[in-house]
């Protein structure tokens, strides 16, 4: 048991060192904000987490970067839903710890980012049954500027190169079929990134220490794979159809989480803090009925580039997009 407890102690400490930097990042890309902290307990003593909201920011409409460190009994069936191999899936008892980060910006140039990474473990009895690392990163624009979803990517995939060949392919595919609103004909959320869950020791011939350096890296990416795109972005000028279309995807967004999303259901269902599992719902959204576009607008350009492609192979000069404002039109956006 004091095997369990150390190595609970250090994925606890992992994150909340993780947490602290990652609030520090948003706190000086955002340029004006500061977070709301409120500290949470599970019942009966079941651990309990940080939840950080900046509302109202320079940069972000809303941003959340949360914490938690939660142990208990897991709901029937619910274990085998979250991947537990079959053998194991009869074993209830849970620990979780892990981050989760949602930044919303202002500005409809602006994509949002989604990042979180987490270590969780069954156990049988006081012996350990299963663990595994999960985790990844995705960003969803408004506006179509495809060398943002380029850079994005080639910063993931030097990432993953660094741990094993095989994981930014894999974990790429595995996000562009993960984030996908499959009530609405399969529709992506945004232009992916990675996605992986259920890495065990073993996984690509890496133990979990080596595993878990590689989430670690994943929760220390948004500087190089985020910062530069919101530092090129955010003074862009945009009018109310931008705006208007930015609020409409957030809809969309809204759905995925509310609908589909592992990490919702999974918080609900284990009677975590509601405002802390929905802190990644935006502060505003809307559902206009059946909206078309017209070939050719940004709109359709945008749903367009949702499609998965090769992003880090899109050269980053194709397009500029740089001609938005109130005709709210693509220009050169070089999506093939």
């Amino acid at each position: 048991m004091a095997a369990l407890t150390s190595r609970r102690d250090r994925a606890a400490a992992w994150i909340e060192r993780l947490h602290r930097e990652t609030l520090g990042f948003v706190t000086e890309l955002d340029g004006g904000g500061t977070f709301r902290e409120d500290p949470w307990r599970r019942a009966g003593d079941g651990g309990g987490g940080l939840t950080c909201v900046l509302s109202e920011g320079r940069t972000f409409e809303k941003a959340g970067v949360n914490r938690s460190a939660v142990h208990g009994e897991l709901p029937e069936g619910l274990a085998r839903r979250l991947g537990a191999r079959p053998s194991e899936a009869g074993s209830r008892r849970f620990f979780v710890t892990g981050m989760s980060v949602v930044l919303h910006p202002r500005s409809p140039m602006v994509p949002t980012v989604h990042l979180n990474v987490r270590y969780f473990e069954l156990l049988a009895g006081n012996e350990l049954a299963d663990a595994w690392v999960g985790g990844g990163a995705d960003l969803t624009p408004t506006y179509p500027f495809p060398e943002d979803a380029a850079h994005f990517h080639r910063v993931l995939r030097e990432l993953c190169a660094r741990h094993h060949p095989s994981f930014y392919p894999r974990f790429k595919q595995w996000c562009d079929e993960y984030f996908v609103n499959r009530h609405r004909q399969g529709e992506r959320r945004g232009v992916g990134g990675i996605f992986f869950d259920n890495l065990r020791a073993g996984e690509s011939g890496l133990d979990l220490d080596a595993l878990l350096r590689f989430a670690d890296e994943v929760g220390r990416v948004l500087p190089r794979a985020y910062g530069p795109i919101v530092a090129r972005r955010r003074d862009l000028p945009f009018g109310e159809r931008e705006r208007r279309f930015q609020l409409a995807r957030r809809g969309r967004y809204v759905e995925f989480n509310l609908v589909h999303d592992r990490g919702t259901l999974f918080g609900l269902a284990t009677g975590a803090r509601a405002e802390s599992v929905l802190m990644s719902l935006p502060p505003l959204a809307s559902w206009d009925y059946d909206p078309q576009y017209e070939p050719g607008s940004f709109e359709a350009e945008l749903l367009r580039m949702l499609e998965p492609r090769d992003w880090a192979e899109v050269d980053a000069g194709a397009g500029t997009g740089e001609g938005a404002g109130d005709a709210g039109v693509a220009r050169g956006t070089g999506i093939r």
